[in-house]
């Protein structure tokens, strides 16, 4: 069951929440290979958040996986979700950390 968790300093207020949770469950899905009903997106608005020394509009977000997560993913899931908060919330991409994790990495690591 992937896990998107995002922290921003943007106020929510007014922002069309339901796109935004729609665009990234769907994007998670897609990239990682889960089904969309496995899919928990969680948004936190009016965070304190300074980023480079300013409190410019900026976000972290973490996602946390069972499996489906590899470089390639990552690199994918990265430049899909700053599109997102990008053009949603209007957070540009330089402003934008993701923490991306698979919970099943190192499990099997000695049978490699």
């Amino acid at each position: 069951m992937p896990c998107l968790d995002i922290s921003t300093n943007v106020n929510l207020n007014g922002v069309d929440l339901d796109s935004v949770f729609s665009e990234a469950t769907k994007t998670v899905a897609a990239i990682i290979g889960k089904p969309e009903t496995f899919v928990m997106v969680l948004l936190k608005g009016s965070v304190p958040i300074s980023f480079g020394g300013n409190k410019e509009p900026a976000a972290l977000g973490e996602i946390i996986s069972m499996g489906g997560i590899n470089r390639e993913v990552k690199r994918k899931l990265i430049a899909a979700i700053g599109t997102i908060l990008e053009t949603k919330l209007s957070i540009p991409r330089t402003r934008f950390v993701l923490k991306v994790y698979d919970t099943t990495m190192g499990r099997n690591q000695s049978k490699l």
